[in-house]
């Protein structure tokens, strides 16, 4: 079956990442964001209980995140605050992390 130009195809992307309402789990969300440097890491910040989705806390890898979703995300460097903006399907580059979220409220250190 072949498409026009002016046909997009049903694959054809409408924007970079997936903008979606199913969500996306969030220890592959962690991972494809470059919040955690590898999958597992990603499923054991997950699962500490400690991240928190629009209030609620997280203790569960397999939880859903879904665009518009305001995270807590405790990180070496400190707590950080973001909105999911898009929902990639593999990992991003550095330089298009901006494209995945955005900074609500600068990390904080833990006082420990």
């Amino acid at each position: 079956m072949h498409h026009s130009p002016a046909t997009p195809s049903p694959s054809w992307p409408i924007s970079k990442f997936r903008v979606a309402d199913e969500g996306q789990r969030i220890d592959k969300f962690l991972w494809h964001a470059r919040l955690a440097r590898t999958r597992s890491l990603a499923k054991t910040i997950a699962e500490s209980g400690h991240i928190r989705c629009d209030g609620r806390r997280i203790d569960r890898a397999h939880a859903v995140v879904r665009v518009g979703d305001v995270l807590s995300v405790p990180l070496p460097s400190g707590v950080r605050v973001l909105r999911v903006t898009s929902l990639p399907p593999r990992r991003v580059p550095a330089k298009q992390v901006g494209e995945v979220y955005e900074t609500v409220q600068p990390a904080r250190h833990i006082n420990r």
